[in-house]
C-alpha cells in the first residue's frame, strides 16, 4: 500500500457521515424530545431527594412520601405529553436528522430509568420484599424499555400498529401498580407481566386522529387527578386510584382482546376449511 493509498484509506474512514450540517440544528420537535428528557430527569431527582432528605433526618428509616411520587408522576406525564406531541409536530413542520434517535433516548430516560428507579425506591425500603427481587423487576422494566424501543427503530408490522405494549404506557402502567398495592411478591410479579407486555408480540393501535386526542385527554385527566391529590390531601387518594385502575384495566384488556379476536378468526378459517 503506498502512502497515497493509506492517505485515501484514512480520509475514507475519517470523512464524516450523513448530513453534519443538519444534524446540529435542533428542530421544534427536537425541543420537545429534549423536554421529555428533562422531565424524566426531574421525577428521578425529586424521588432521589425524598430518599436523601428522610434518610438524614429519619437516621437510616425511609418511606416513601406521596407528595414526593405525585411530583415525580406528574412531571413523568408531562414527559408524556412531550413525547406524544413531538412526532406531530415533526410530520406539521419538520425533523432534525437526529429527530429518532433524540426521541428514543429520551424515553429511555423518561420511561425507562425513571420508572425502574420509582420501583426502587417503592419496593426497597421494606421487609416485606427482598432488595434482590425489588431490583430484578426494576431491571426488567429499564431492559424491557430498551428492547422495545430498539426493536421499534427496527421492526415495523404490516398493520402500522406497535409490537408491544408502548413505553410510555408501560412506565404508566408501572406507576399504576406502584400507586395501587404496597410491595409484595404479587405486585413484583405485576410489574414483571408489564415488563413482558413490552417485548411481547402482541400489537397495540397507534394514536392516530381522534385516538390521539383520546390518549392526550386520558393524560389530561391523569395530571388533574394528580393534582387534586397533591393539593387536597383531605380528599383522600380515591381519584388516583380510580385512574390508576382505569390505566391497569386498559393496558390488561387489549392484549384479552387480541386473544379473543384470534380465537375468533381461527374458529372461521375452521368454519371456511370444512
Amino acid at each position: 500500500m503506498t502512502a497515497a493509498d493509506a492517505g485515501s484509506w484514512q480520509a475514507d474512514e475519517e470523512e464524516p457521515r450523513g448530513p453534519v450540517g443538519k444534524a446540529f440544528r435542533l428542530s421544534a420537535a427536537d425541543s420537545l424530545s429534549l423536554g421529555n428528557a428533562v422531565c424524566g430527569f426531574l421525577a428521578v431527582c425529586v424521588l432521589a431527594y425524598s430518599a436523601i432528605q428522610q434518610l438524614q433526618v429519619g437516621g437510616g428509616r425511609f418511606t416513601p412520601a406521596p407528595s414526593y411520587f405525585a411530583t415525580a408522576i406528574v412531571l413523568l406525564l408531562i414527559g408524556a405529553t412531550c413525547d406524544l406531541f413531538d412526532g406531530l409536530v415533526a410530520r406539521r413542520f419538520r425533523a432534525s436528522a437526529m429527530g429518532a434517535e433524540l426521541d428514543n433516548l429520551a424515553d429511555v430516560i423518561s420511561f425507562g430509568f425513571a420508572p425502574a428507579f420509582m420501583v426502587v425506591i417503592w419496593g426497597g425500603f421494606t421487609d416485606q420484599v427482598p432488595f434482590p427481587a425489588v431490583l430484578a423487576a426494576a431491571a426488567a422494566v429499564l431492559v424491557a424499555g430498551v428492547v422495545r424501543l430498539a426493536r421499534f427503530a427496527c421492526v415495523k408490522t404490516k398493520s402500522g400498529d406497535f409490537m408491544g405494549l408502548p413505553i410510555p404506557m408501560g412506565a404508566m402502567t408501572v406507576i399504576s401498580i406502584v400507586l395501587l398495592f404496597q410491595p409484595s411478591v404479587w405486585s413484583l410479579v405485576a410489574v414483571l407481566g408489564v415488563a413482558w407486555l413490552m417485548v411481547s408480540r402482541i400489537e397495540y393501535p397507534k394514536p392516530k386522529g381522534q385516538l390521539a386526542a383520546v390518549v392526550l385527554g386520558w393524560i389530561m385527566v391523569n395530571v388533574a387527578f394528580l393534582a387534586f391529590w397533591v393539593g387536597w390531601p383531605e380528599g383522600g387518594d380515591l381519584p388516583i386510584k380510580i385512574g390508576a385502575t382505569m390505566q391497569i384495566s386498559l393496558v390488561a384488556a387489549i392484549p384479552l382482546r387480541v386473544l379473543f379476536y384470534k380465537r375468533e378468526q381461527r374458529k372461521e378459517a375452521e368454519r371456511i376449511g370444512r
